[in-house]
């Protein structure tokens, strides 16, 4: 696998870009907002370099050619850790954009857990396996990949959404996170449903495309962690709006308080035909009463 000079310079440049991000993330002490995202900048900043040294040294046929399989293990393995860390990312994205909505945040929360559940099962249950030993590797980790990609599209939907309703800013950090995820999610998704090991040049073309659009979604964090965010305010609304309502209904989902049993009288339909009876009765002898002289 030759490294040309193109994507020797985009690698080159996507490497210093993850370290700034990382340097700006935990200059501002994002880590303790955001412990997934940290994790993934940590995993990136510190996987890449290895990388690197590993595809060039395929080239150079360093280490008796076994670079190449230890870049294949090394490769997949931080690929496939990088996509069961993006599910963490999108419930942390997911809870801080609803942290206003207690009720909704709790209850948004169960329910994105089990769509990751479902996400997952079915993408790996979609998978061909038509590959054996070592060569499933790809494929799984590619379903795996295709699963996030899909959440981290409907929740940047759900976003561009639902921003006036839950006062959210473009420039807000968790929509500005979601769209770099976004980005990349849509880059990993098409780059996993066209690939095609038969055709070379369609791979070096998608990789080439793909190298660009992750190059855009870095700098569009380095600008959103660069620049300061805005200060959220109180949310205030009325107390007849829906998302308040939509709010206390889901706060009131899985509230366990107390019972209370409204007894009822034994017989009740049965009293009240006799008390309109007597009723009738009384109506009638008074009516008897003035008509006599």
């Amino acid at each position: 696998m030759p490294l040309n000079l193109t994507m020797s310079v985009m690698s080159a440049v996507e490497f210093v870009l993850w370290a700034v991000l990382a340097f700006l993330f935990w200059n501002k002490k994002l880590h303790r907002r955001f412990p997934a995202m940290n994790a993934y900048l940590a995993l990136r900043v510190a996987s890449m370099p290895i990388l690197l040294i590993l595809l060039f040294g395929q080239e150079r046929h360093w280490f008796n050619d076994y670079c190449y399989v230890m870049y294949f293990f090394a490769y997949w393995a931080v690929y496939m850790a990088s996509a069961l860390m993006l599910f963490f990312i999108c419930m942390e994205v997911f809870q801080s954009a609803l942290s206003a909505f207690v009720g909704l945040m709790r209850f948004g929360t169960v329910v994105f857990r089990w769509a990751a559940v479902v996400s997952v099962i079915v993408s790996l249950a979609t998978v061909s396996y038509v590959h054996s030993g070592i060569l499933l590797i790809p494929d799984v980790a590619f379903g795996l990949m295709r699963s996030v990609s899909i959440l981290e599209l409907c929740l940047l939907a759900f976003l561009c959404l639902s921003m006036n309703a839950l006062r959210l800013s473009a420039r807000d950090l968790v929509f500005g996170i979601a769209l770099g995820f976004g980005l990349m999610s849509t880059n990993d998704f098409v780059l996993a449903s066209l690939i095609s090991p038969t055709s070379t040049s369609l791979i070096s073309m998608l990789q080439l495309v793909s190298e660009s659009l992750i190059l855009v979604a870095l700098g569009i964090w380095v600008v959103y962690f660069a620049l300061p965010e805005p200060a959220r305010l109180p949310v205030v609304m009325p107390v007849n709006s829906t998302i308040y309502r939509w709010n206390e209904i889901a706060s009131a989902l899985g509230h366990t308080g107390t019972q209370v049993v409204a007894p009822q009288p034994v017989g009740s339909f049965f009293l009240t035909d006799v008390e309109q009876v007597v009723e009738k009765v009384l109506n009638r002898n008074l009516k008897g009463s003035e008509s006599k002289p």
